[in-house]
Parts: C-alpha cells; structure tokens; sequence
C-alpha cells in the first residue's frame, strides 16, 4: 500500500481498501465506544420488540384468548350464583319439614308416632292369615238351579241344600292342598262340604277325597255340568246360606282363610228344625 496515495493494486484479488493503522492503540478509543454504544442499542431494540411484539401482528391471538378464558370464568360463577339462590334451597326441602331455616331431624329420634303406629299395624298384618274374598252372588243364580246331582249316598237335591258348602274342582287343577284345608275348616266348623267333580276330573277329585279323608257320600259327580255357573279357575267354594242364598269364594289357594263364613253358616243353621 502506497501510504499518503492512492492504493496500489493488490495481487490477491481483494478489492482495493484505504486502511491506516494508528502507531497508539489508545485512539481507538472512540471507536471501540462507539461500538459498545452500538451493541447496546442494539440489544435495547430487541428487548422492546421482545416485549412488544404480543401486541403487533399476530401476537394479539394471546390477548384474546386471556380474555375469553376471563369472561368464560365470570359467566360461570354468575351461573352458579344464580341457580344456588333461594328457589333452589326450598327445593331441597322436603314436604312438611316445616320452616326452610329448621333442619329435620335425623336418627330414631326422627320417627313420630304415625311410623309406630304404621310398623306395628304392618306386623300385625304380616301375622294374620290373609283373608279370602267371598262374593254374594245376585241375578239369577242368586240359588242353586232346582236340579240333582250324584253323590256316593244317592241323588242330591240342589235346591234343598242349606247351610252347606260345595267346593267345585275345575278339571286338571292343582288345588290339593287348598282342597285339604278347605275339608278341614268346614270340618271344624261342623258345616257338610260336598267336594264336586265334573266328567273326567272326577275319579281325581274321588282320589283327592280318599286321601283328605273325606267321606265318599260327600262327594258328588256333576256329569251335566249344572253348576257350571259358578265353576272357575281352579277350586271355587259355593257357600249355601240356610235361607239358600249363595255366595262364592273363587280361585282358592293353599293359605285360604273361610272358618269365619263357615262358622256363620254353621250358627245360622242351628236354629233351623
């Protein structure tokens, strides 16, 4: 380099530079500053376009997003303001607690007099045999037709009967054990109980009599079927009052309960001649 002119021509291919290289290193002092000047404007710069660039361009999607979440907060708690409020406390309240600042009481303590009173009335009942429905019969077979049917003792005058009972078997019917204790309250009641039997049922109905002990002039063969009427489901007791009104006790099962009927028929028989 030709110093004080221009440069000379450098054989390596470098573009051509006016360099001067001080003899003191302290007079590069200013530049060295002004560099260090330099840097930190520079670092300045990007830490503000750091902090700032959330708010420019496409940093605002953040912002948005905070203040949906906020807004997503606030409507739920009002929800759940509003819903708590007094309709849904009396809600919560049962019928007949009384006022809605009272609680009701809990424990033993809790059970009145109306909750004894049901529980010893719901024990008595589950004690006592349940009762069989008995059903006046009314119209026109309110009586026995005025006819006959055969019994082991003879001819059985229907219209005559009184005060007796005729325990109908339907054909095919499972109703031992109901027929067993049907003979055996209408024998403590001292009420005459004729076990019928239709067509091919009866030589089962006869069987079911040899075995509960039943008398064989107690048992009728109904071979017209005239008692049709009131047959039915299973075993059916016709209940003949001493003035000949009839009543029914239908579809009887094992668990029957008849001794108070057949103890009236029994009483109103008594005076009869």
């Amino acid at each position: 380099m030709n110093l004080g002119g221009e440069p000379e021509r450098d054989d390596f291919g470098l573009p051509p530079v006016d360099m001067e290289i001080p003899d003191d290193a302290r007079e590069l002092d200013r530049d060295v500053q002004a560099y260090y000047r330099e840097q930190r404007a520079l670092r300045r710069h990007l830490r503000h376009r750091r902090w700032g660039s959330p708010m420019a361009r496409d940093g605002m999607v953040l912002p948005l997003l905070a203040a949906c979440l906020v807004l997503a907060l606030i409507a739920g708690t009002l929800l759940t303001v509003f819903t708590a409020g007094p309709s849904g406390d009396l809600s919560a309240v049962p019928s007949g607690a009384g006022a809605p600042g009272q609680r009701a009481p809990a424990g033993p303590a809790a059970a009145g007099p109306a909750t004894k009173s049901s529980a010893t009335s719901g024990g008595r009942t589950a004690a006592r045999a349940p009762a069989t429905a008995v059903t006046a019969v009314t119209g026109s077979g309110s009586r026995l037709p005025d006819t006959t049917i055969r019994t082991g003792a003879g001819q059985l005058g229907l219209r005559k009967l009184t005060a007796s009972v005729l325990a109908l078997a339907s054909s095919g019917c499972d109703c031992a054990a109901a027929a067993h204790r049907l003979i055996s309250q209408a024998r403590q009641a001292r009420v005459p109980m004729y076990l019928v039997g239709t067509g091919r049922g009866t030589p089962a109905v006869r069987k079911l009599a040899a075995e509960a002990g039943q008398p064989a002039r107690l048992v009728a063969d109904d071979a017209g079927n005239v008692l049709g009427m009131y047959r039915g489901p299973g075993l059916t007791a016709v209940l003949v009052r001493a003035d000949g009104a009839v009543s029914l006790a239908r579809k009887l099962g094992p668990g029957l309960q008849l001794t108070s009927e057949l103890r009236q028929l029994a009483g109103a028989a008594a005076p009869a001649p």
